[in-house]
């Protein structure tokens, strides 16, 4: 732990409702709050100062200095006790907060921003850093229930460690609930019994039920021991767990899963759960690679 939050900024309205909430997240771990820009513009060459026929305040670079004021600004009042610093950094999005988060123990964004096309979910910058962050990459959507749990996605994977560990210290830091889902669909669900009682059977039925219960249980593990304080509901649904997770999202504060789960292919560092989510959950949603993400 750095004891730094990172969020970005491009003065979209997304951006500023991302700055609140990595603003919350520093105060709750004490920590500081470090607002970035990417400035892009050097590298294209475009003059940064203001036009010699207009205002000696207008111009590229006066203009972004004033939506990182507005930025620090809006972290401030949320959490006067924050120390909030600020960084103009040139060069591209997904590249300058990758390498901030290097040295964070989280990074915050909008779901889009400015460079967003009309009818887009969720931007560019927010899928990639998901996916190539170096610490976990927290995507603020809409705003959170103010008393609602945190859900946390399991599948039983060994990457998903890592936002089983960070769902429990963000429940144990808010002192709220942790709801623990596990979704089993039908295809491994335990086939009918035959009709013959004397036919081979290969699993008892309810036997691949139990096998998911304990699959979740194995998960927390050690967990609950750590964090004794926090509130743990863990659940077993049979459905899709894209739509499980979307749907329990609408009462979250937030909602915790890992990059990949065991569906992934080899090298895919972003799974199919974790940009359903990104797309179309109804709070922040917090995305955590494994161990090996800062190497």
């Amino acid at each position: 732990m750095s004891g730094l939050v990172v969020v970005g900024v491009d003065g979209s309205a997304s951006s500023l409702a991302a700055v609140e909430v990595a603003a919350r997240e520093a105060g709750l771990r004490g920590a500081g709050l470090r607002v970035v820009h990417a400035f892009i513009w050097p590298a294209m060459h475009v003059p940064l100062g203001p036009s010699p026929l207009g205002p000696p305040e207008g111009g590229i670079r006066n203009m972004v200095e004033r939506l990182l004021a507005e930025a620090v600004e809006r972290a401030r009042a949320v959490t006067p006790e924050v120390e909030v610093s600020h960084a103009l950094v040139t060069g591209e999005p997904l590249t300058v907060l990758q390498s901030q988060s290097r040295s964070a123990e989280l990074v915050v964004v909008g779901s889009r921003g400015m460079g967003g096309f009309v009818g887009l979910l969720v931007g560019s910058t927010a899928v990639h850093l998901a996916a190539h962050g170096r610490c976990p990459v927290l995507v603020v959507r809409e705003q959170p229930a103010a008393e609602g749990p945190i859900v946390l996605g399991v599948d039983g994977s060994a990457v998903g460690e890592s936002a089983v560990d960070f769902a429990f210290a963000e429940a144990a830091l808010r002192k709220a609930p942790l709801l623990a889902l596990h979704a089993g669909t039908t295809w491994n669900a335990p086939a009918p019994a035959p009709y013959d009682p004397s036919a081979p059977y290969a699993n008892p039925p309810g036997a691949l039920a139990d096998e998911e219960e304990s699959l979740l249980s194995e998960a927390l593990a050690g967990h609950r021991e750590k964090y004794p304080d926090v509130v743990v509901e863990h659940k077993v649904v049979h459905g899709r767990t894209r739509e499980t997770l979307i749907e329990a999202s609408r009462s979250a504060q937030l909602v915790v899963v890992g990059a990949r789960g065991r569906g992934g292919f080899a090298g895919l560092l972003l799974g199919s759960v974790s940009q359903a989510l990104l797309h179309h959950a109804h709070c922040p949603v917090a995305v955590v690679r494994g161990e090996d993400a800062r190497h």
